[in-house]
């Protein structure tokens, strides 16, 4: 191993090392409460250490987002690449899917929510923004190509498949994001997730088969 790969391994370990602890404070503190020191205690680090690889708290918090987006995408490539015969078992896979992603981490799916709908996306720097970028469009893309499949030659619907992965990814989110706000905005203590999704993702599911049907 040459010095300057030996270098970039080291660089690579470091920064994952402090993903891992801003994790770990935000989980407990909150972004707003957070410090890049409260982040560099727990790395056991200085925190000039941290500004060598993060430039401030925003882009170590979207860099969280990177971990979620890169588990969503994996997952829905692997339910486009298994052979299953028909719509309605690509869709429950689909649903399995976005749970799988939900429990992978779900502290860092709301952050990542909440960093898609504020003015933190402006001030990351160019490379970072287009890498959430591309991982959230080829996911969308992967979506669409469920809902594009066609069973026995027949297409699941006539609506546009990258319209329909649209909605459907936006339901989650929206589902996702008012069950968190149930908890930190109402002080309600049970909030049922998953009961809600499987209720929403039934509904769109039956929408889409209703419309399809109204088309022929």
């Amino acid at each position: 191993m040459g010095i300057q790969e030996r270098k970039e391994r080291e660089g690579e370990r470091r920064r994952q090392q402090i993903i891992v602890a801003a994790r770990r404070v935000f989980s407990v503190k909150g972004f707003n409460k957070a410090t890049m020191e409260d982040i560099a205690g727990e790395a056991e680090l200085s925190p000039g250490t941290i500004y060598l690889y993060f430039k401030n708290k925003d882009e170590l918090y979207a860099s969280l987002s990177l971990r979620i987006l890169q588990y969503l995408l994996i997952r829905l490539q692997h339910v486009n690449s298994e052979k299953i015969e028909t719509s309605e078992k690509r869709y429950k896979a689909l649903i399995r899917a976005m749970f799988d992603v939900y429990e992978f981490d779900p502290l860092i799916l709301i952050n990542m929510f909440n960093l898609q709908t504020n003015e933190t996306l402006k001030t990351l720097t160019p490379e970072l923004l287009s890498e959430i970028k591309m991982l959230s469009c080829k996911s969308i893309e992967e979506i669409a190509i469920i809902f594009k499949q066609e069973d026995n030659g027949k297409i699941l619907s006539e609506y546009n498949p990258s319209l329909l992965a649209e909605i459907f990814w936006s339901l989650f989110s929206g589902v996702v994001l008012f069950q968190e706000s149930k908890k930190s905005v109402l002080g309600e203590e049970k909030v049922y997730l998953k009961k809600t999704l499987e209720t929403a993702f039934k509904i769109f599911r039956i929408g889409i088969k209703d419309a399809t049907l109204l088309q022929q």
